[in-house]
């Protein structure tokens, strides 16, 4: 995991600012979730795609935030961490038991971190 989170942070570096790709990312993943949800009756076609780039964008995000050399403060990386376990159990929950309302949660969370990434620049 470590290999993705140095990937991650060079890919950062040369694009954009490491906020705004953080924001894109997330909203990137929160339009693959809202696609799946608008058209839930062919939910086949996505949901796992959609529920697994998910999860590998939110374990880049809790791999950095448990590292020493997190920049961030205590608390915020205690609160993306929580947010992380939260995204974890209900991918997990949503691969076991679809449901198209226990998608509204995964989206507006990306959806909330990604404005506020957007309006920290």
């Amino acid at each position: 995991m470590r290999e993705a989170h140095r990937a991650y942070a060079a890919v950062a570096k040369e694009t954009a600012s490491p906020r705004e790709l953080e924001a894109s990312l997330l909203l990137k993943a929160a339009s693959k979730l809202q696609f799946v949800y608008d058209a839930w009756n062919d939910r086949s076609q996505g949901l796992g795609d959609a529920l697994m780039y998910n999860r590998r964008l939110w374990t880049v995000f809790l791999d950095s935030v448990c590292s020493n050399e997190s920049p961030l403060p205590v608390e915020t990386r205690q609160n993306i961490a929580n947010l992380g376990v939260f995204i974890m159990t209900e991918t997990v929950s949503l691969m076991t038991n679809p449901q198209p309302a226990s998608l509204l949660p995964l989206i507006n969370i990306n959806r909330e971190i990604a404005a506020g990434l957007r309006s920290r620049n």
